[in-house]
């Protein structure tokens, strides 16, 4: 599995990573949207990857749904929790901006519920845990009915999941309600999610983007471009809530023909560009970059004092400075904290070896399920 294209879907993450870090350390008027933009395109990524990664690991002739559904939920956590408790005990420590009032919620992956509940996005240090919930609760369902769902029917679930998260957003204008709910709660992000799973069951059966996909999402994405550039206009305006809907629902199709064609593999400059190391190694580190982030935002504005450059007001300054120093800290946590605890990913095999890997490798025309259970050993690559 791990190949050339899915390098270049680490070029992926690190594009998305980087509008989030674009959002909330520079951000001028009018560019913030990128930073949802980022998530959102890591949510088509983790519906792609995840549902990728199940559908080969059902497809192999070693399956069975107990231990790939074991295998997962153990990988997932090696690869997720670590990190992620380790910044939540680092905030009950420190309890910079007066977070620990709310750090169960975080803990138990429900920091969406907690800021739509309080419809405020306090504490500032740990909103970017709404999305990581998001992720976890789609973890926790998807796999189920991946891995147990009659074959046949994945791709129609897959279509009504993301009807039906389509369909929530006509709730919000009937109730006249412009709160964070509408946007941290679940359905609102299983369009993106089920979209990058469509992809994947319709790779896993032979097909691809459709034809209509391919040749119109640049169309697509201009009309983004003119709907969030266009004025919303004053509250309650009768252009306010189909304009939030169409800057929900635009990128959609243009993110899946984009991770359609990376997970290709892309040729000449662009492809050569997607593979440039240091993208490659950002992408990689994605995932402590997104967790970082805001903590190493608050610890450079407390230094502004010992710092030459305006890092306490959004601008150059803070991007160059929080930016640099999220790197350094997401490059030390990936070599000496999450890389060596991914290692142990080899212990939780998605379908059982039934021969010696040189075994396979001879015998792999005439064993082929044995050759699928091999491919699925690497360590995946799917977070977010």
């Amino acid at each position: 599995m791990a190949g050339g294209r899915d390098l270049q879907l680490d070029a992926l993450r690190a594009l998305a990573v980087t509008l989030v870090l674009y959002s909330h350390f520079f951000a001028p008027d009018g560019t913030s949207f990128l930073g949802h933009l980022g998530v959102r395109l890591f949510f088509v990524l983790s519906g792609f990857l995840i549902t990728r990664l199940l559908l080969e690991a059902r497809d192999a002739d070693q399956f069975t749904p107990g231990m790939a559904l074991r295998s997962f939920y153990a990988r997932r956590a090696l690869r997720i929790f670590p990190p992620y408790f380790a910044v939540l005990a680092f905030v009950w420590l420190t309890d910079l901006e007066q977070a620990r009032s709310s750090l169960v919620w975080h803990a138990l992956y429900l920091s969406n519920f907690w800021y739509a509940h309080r419809n405020d996005w306090t504490p500032w240090l740990l909103c970017h845990f709404w999305s990581l919930s998001i992720e976890e609760q789609f973890y926790v369902a998807w796999p189920l009915i991946v891995l147990l769902a009659p074959r046949r029917r994945i791709e129609a679930i897959t279509i009504g999941v993301i009807a039906f998260s389509l369909a929530y957003r006509f709730y919000w204008p009937i109730a006249a309600n412009p709160a964070l709910a509408r946007d941290l709660l679940p359905p609102a992000s299983m369009d993106a999610l089920g979209c990058g799973a469509l992809l994947a069951v319709r790779r896993a059966r032979g097909a691809d983007v459709p034809r209509w996909m391919r040749l119109g999402w640049p169309a697509l994405a201009a009309v983004f471009l003119l709907v969030v550039w266009s004025d919303p206009g004053p509250a309650n305006s009768a252009w306010e809530w189909p304009r939030w809907a169409l800057v929900q629902v635009l990128p959609l199709v243009p993110m899946m023909a984009i991770v359609a064609a990376f997970s290709d593999g892309l040729g000449g400059q662009l492809g050569r560009l997607a593979e440039l190391p240091p993208l490659l190694f950002l992408g990689r580190i994605s995932y402590g970059v997104y967790l970082y982030h805001p903590i190493l935002l608050a610890y450079a504005v407390k230094a502004q004092p010992w710092i030459p450059l305006n890092v306490s007001e959004e601008g150059p300054g803070r991007f160059l400075i929080a930016s640099a120093a999220t790197v350094v800290a997401a490059s030390l946590s990936w070599v000496f904290f999450e890389k060596p605890l991914n290692g142990f990913k080899r212990y939780f095999p998605y379908v059982a070896r039934s021969r010696a890997p040189g075994d396979v490798r001879r015998f792999g025309a005439k064993y082929p399920g044995a050759k699928a259970a091999l491919d699925l050993q690497p360590t995946d690559r799917s977070y977010p």
